[in-house]
């Protein structure tokens, strides 16, 4: 076991918090709510991917390898390099180099991953109000961006060479953007609620 192996692999029995709420008041209120006759067809989360584009860092090394380190960090699981699969001459990008730097949870450290997204990381954002829902994708699965990688709790601003964003999207099996919505609401995702937005439209 490595240094960096997150304390949830080191505790047996151990259950993640948000893993334990869906199992005990998830799945019942959606089957409820939907009228799922069987629990296998209560819609769950299956990964989270999270990605952050590093063209600022392509002539950098040090910008690019403390993006993959930040990436590490925020994850909790290793990060790699994605790869240019072909060249572009007009940015200056030669096929094979690192354009970014990804990540994929499932498990224990996706729940552990959007319990501290949910209650720690997304408070943080400056004048939040909620995540629009506009990220759906038609398939169930949903994506959203953070402008700054330093709302993370892991992030030591004082050690931060350069400010930038990353996407994140969560892949469910729900069969229907609906679904999937309800899903992450009762979990605690925090969309922006309807009457925000009735009152910005109204202003």
């Amino acid at each position: 076991m490595t240094e960096k192996q997150s304390v949830v692999e080191k505790q047996e029995g151990y259950i993640p918090r948000l893993k334990e709420k869906y199992h005990k008041e998830v799945v019942p209120k959606l089957m409820e709510r939907f009228g799922y006759k069987n629990i296998m067809q209560v819609p769950r989360l299956v990964k989270i991917n999270l990605n952050r584009g590093i063209g600022y860092a392509l002539n950098d090394k040090r910008l690019a390898e403390a993006a993959l380190e930040e990436l590490t960090l925020i994850a909790g699981q290793k990060a790699v390099f994605t790869k240019a699969r072909k060249s572009e001459a007009g940015f200056k990008i030669r096929k094979g180099m690192n354009v970014g730097v990804r990540v994929t949870l499932r498990g224990d450290r996706m729940w552990e991953f959007l319990d501290r997204l949910i209650t720690i990381a997304l408070p943080r954002v400056r004048d939040f109000r909620g995540v629009k829902d506009t990220g759906f994708d038609g398939k169930g699965n949903f994506s959203f961006g953070i402008a700054e990688q330093i709302v993370f709790p892991e992030i030591n601003i004082d050690k931060v060479p350069k400010v930038t964003g990353l996407d994140i999207t969560i892949v469910t099996t729900a069969d229907t953007d609906q679904e999937a919505k309800a899903l992450l609401e009762e979990l605690g995702f925090p969309f922006v609620r309807k009457e925000q937005k009735t009152v910005k439209q109204e202003q």
